[in-house]
């Protein structure tokens, strides 16, 4: 999965026309790491929509003007706007994470 490096990859990310996800995460946390073991599959599935991660406290500027209170979450965006949100308490399995993004085209 593709990481936010810089402010500028981020703005052009969830600038983009297609949806975009973006996943939300830090290394200590060990629901993101649990959620990495089926989040691939989830890619492929969704292979329609573009994917990246970006670290909490790299850029907590960004994840505050988000609203992201609780990690790993998933936005998502398409041209510059937030569409969709799925907050951390509803990442914890495959299943709940394909139903809420099969929403989005």
């Amino acid at each position: 999965m593709k990481k936010i490096e810089t402010s500028d990859s981020y703005q052009s990310f969830i600038n983009d026309t297609n949806v975009s996800v973006l996943k939300y995460e830090a290394n200590w946390c060990p629901d993101c790491k649990r959620l990495d073991f089926f989040i691939d599959d989830i890619m492929t599935e969704h292979n329609d929509k573009k994917w990246a991660q970006i670290d909490i406290e790299q850029f907590p500027e960004i994840t505050e003007e988000n609203d992201v209170m609780g990690i790993p979450s998933l936005l998502i965006y398409k041209e510059g706007k937030k569409i969709g949100h799925l907050h951390s308490a509803n990442t914890k399995n495959p299943d709940q994470v394909k139903e809420y993004l099969s929403q989005f085209k």
